[in-house]
């Protein structure tokens, strides 16, 4: 198996909390199990995943606006309990604290500063539709997709800042693009393999991820996200290219580099693979050195 294929396997495996197989390519039950999934994907309904709050669009906008004040932020925020929570969480925080008690909502929006509360209004949408039960699968496997979520959305700023790309968007491009993962866990486990099936092959679990790429599209379209956003996750699948846009290439790019990057966190990786000349018509091999050097700084351990 080529080596940016075999972390993508370690990876779903180690979200589902399976063993390696002994095959490689799907046999006959399991192909009869994709089309099932298949079937089951196209009457997905997108009204079954957690709220998408209605101001956040509204935000969206006014975030992408450098002179959008603290009190219009403010207001904007205080029309979702659940938003104001979180802000108001986040700003308690030790990494947050002020020399003074933060006591209004707006004093919470400008010592976040823009970049601070896109990221928490990005993380209190996704986390938990990342994090949400997964059946059989259990909390573990949504717990994961978070972990990766913050990893690539890291990853995918940090490319982007050098791929002239819109910081937030390469921010939220990385943390939805596995959006679709929890609802593939959740078709599986209505599925229900056999108690004593062998574990799945390669290639049945690259159907499944496949299948996931396209709700997690379906579900960015949905939600009506930047279009740049949504053209990036239609692109995620495809080997990284010159004919992608400069986002879908950072988006490919930062996926497998946080993929590798928490394998690596949890010994899932037999040797430390350089991924540096891994895009060299997108990315020059140093700066994906540097991304990787990065995420190792900013996400040491598990």
């Amino acid at each position: 198996m080529a080596p940016l294929a075999d972390i993508r396997d370690r990876f779903h495996r180690f979200v589902l909390g399976l063993a390696d197989s002994h095959a490689s390519e799907a046999d006959a039950a399991e192909l009869a199990t994709l089309k099932q999934l298949e079937l089951l994907g196209s009457r997905f309904d997108m009204h079954s995943l957690p709220r998408l709050p209605t101001v956040l669009p509204q935000l969206l906008r006014a975030l992408k606006n450098d002179n959008a004040g603290g009190g219009e932020l403010a207001r904007l925020i205080g029309r979702d309990p659940l938003m104001v929570g979180e802000v108001m969480r986040v700003t308690g925080s030790v990494h947050y604290r002020a020399a003074q008690p933060i006591t209004s909502l707006q004093q919470a929006v400008v010592l976040l500063g823009q970049d601070g509360l896109r990221r928490v209004l990005t993380q209190h949408v996704m986390k938990p539709i990342l994090q949400a039960h997964a059946g059989a699968f259990g909390h573990a496997a949504g717990e994961r997709l978070w972990h990766h979520a913050e990893r690539c959305a890291h990853a995918c700023a940090w490319l982007g800042r050098n791929n002239r790309c819109d910081a937030f968007e390469a921010y939220l491009a990385g943390i939805v693009c596995h959006a679709g993962d929890g609802a593939v866990i959740r078709l599986l486990d209505r599925i229900g393999p056999a108690a004593d099936a062998e574990p799945p092959s390669p290639g049945f679990l690259a159907g499944c991820d496949a299948l996931a790429a396209r709700l997690s599209l379906e579900v960015a379209q949905h939600w009506e996200l930047p279009l740049r956003v949504v053209d990036a996750l239609a692109e995620r699948q495809a080997a990284p290219r010159s004919a992608a846009s400069p986002l879908g290439n950072a988006l490919a790019v930062a996926d497998l580099l946080a993929m590798a990057q928490l394998l690596a966190e949890h010994e899932l990786l037999a040797d430390d693979p350089d991924l540096s000349q891994g895009w060299p018509e997108v990315f020059a091999p140093n700066l994906v050195a540097r991304c990787r050097q990065d995420l190792q700084r900013h996400f040491p351990d598990a």
